[in-house]
């Protein structure tokens, strides 16, 4: 047992320094370090603590600049929505199509939708379906806690993992993690769930203002776009900065509307419009095709009312109280 008066490990090795396996009063390394001529001077040492502990500059390229991009996420193998999102945004004037990842998951036919990606020349990145499967993972990392979640995560996973073939999986592997773009004058950084994890979950109602400052801030970028909740936002920051969930076009927002969403980003005098699009497609040509697959009949009723059946555990408590279920 423990003794209660055992300092902790942090407070017990203060004053000391590793020297191979053992740990030794910091003075006594130093004069070592002086005696072996291995000391370095107080400025350079400075300067090498300062180098360690600085955040990484971001080496991603900058795309554009564009006056008007759509960007959007979570596809879900939905190829009846993605090609009405080509249509659509295409024909509101975009330049260019941003897809923040999530390829597969949910929806039937999963090849049917790299075709679609490289027809409209859209730039995607990955996920965490297309680290997952790229990878040989076992389970799609989606982050969820519930057991009910993760068993039809890990059926919407299987069947996708299973109707893949290496060609596209390979492909999934070598989309980027992150893109930036700029728009007019704002440069705009892109990812999946967050800056900090592939599958965080950034919900309206839970992510603050000031949080969303640090993670503009340490990107050193004029906004964040993000997918990953299934839940279309938009924020317009105190600095001026935009932080904007673009939802997904795999499946409904869980608002009793079988559209999905999708958000246009156009440039402005001194500023960034964000505009979040409804979308409709033919979502019953999907839940007849969703049901010749076998897919779980909780995803299909989905589909047809706009509602989810699943992955509600994980919505905080606000967006929980909009639910059906």
């Amino acid at each position: 047992m423990k003794d209660p008066a055992e300092p902790p490990k942090a407070i017990s090795h203060k004053g000391l320094a590793t020297w191979g396996d053992r740990l030794v009063p910091l003075e006594d390394f130093r004069a070592a370090a002086r005696e072996f001529g291995r000391e370095l001077p107080d400025a350079e040492r400075r300067a090498e603590v300062a180098a360690y502990l600085a955040v990484a500059e971001d080496a991603t390229p900058v795309e554009g600049p564009y006056e008007r991009v759509a960007v959007f996420g979570g596809v879900y193998n939905n190829h009846f929505a993605l090609e009405a999102l080509l249509e659509h945004a295409t024909g509101r004037g975009a330049e260019a199509l941003y897809c923040l990842g999530d390829l597969g998951g949910f929806g039937p036919s999963p090849e049917s939708v790299r075709p679609l990606l490289e027809a409209g020349n859209v730039q995607a990145l990955q996920g965490n379906y297309e680290q997952s499967l790229s990878s040989g993972r076992e389970t799609c990392n989606c982050g969820y806690a519930d057991p009910r979640d993760n068993h039809f995560a890990a059926l919407s996973y299987g069947y996708t993992e299973q109707n893949c073939s290496p060609e596209y999986k390979a492909y999934m592997g070598a989309l980027p993690l992150r893109r930036r773009i700029q728009v007019g004058e704002r440069e705009l950084l892109l990812v999946h769930g967050s800056p900090r994890r592939i599958n965080e979950f950034l919900f309206a109602s839970t992510t603050s203002v000031a949080f969303l400052e640090v993670l503009c801030e340490e990107n050193a970028c004029d906004g964040i776009l993000c997918t990953h909740t299934g839940l279309q936002w938009h924020r317009r920051l105190p600095s001026g900065r935009d932080v904007v969930n673009v939802g997904v076009i795999g499946r409904p927002a869980n608002d009793g509307r079988t559209n999905v969403w999708y958000a246009m980003l156009t440039a402005r005098e001194g500023g960034l419009g964000v505009e979040l699009v409804p979308l409709p497609y033919d979502h019953e040509a999907l839940a007849e095709e969703m049901q010749r697959e076998t897919l779980p009949e909780e995803f299909i009723e989905t589909v047809l009312t706009g509602w989810w059946t699943t992955c509600l555990e994980i919505l905080p408590a606000q967006e929980r109280s909009a639910s059906r279920f």
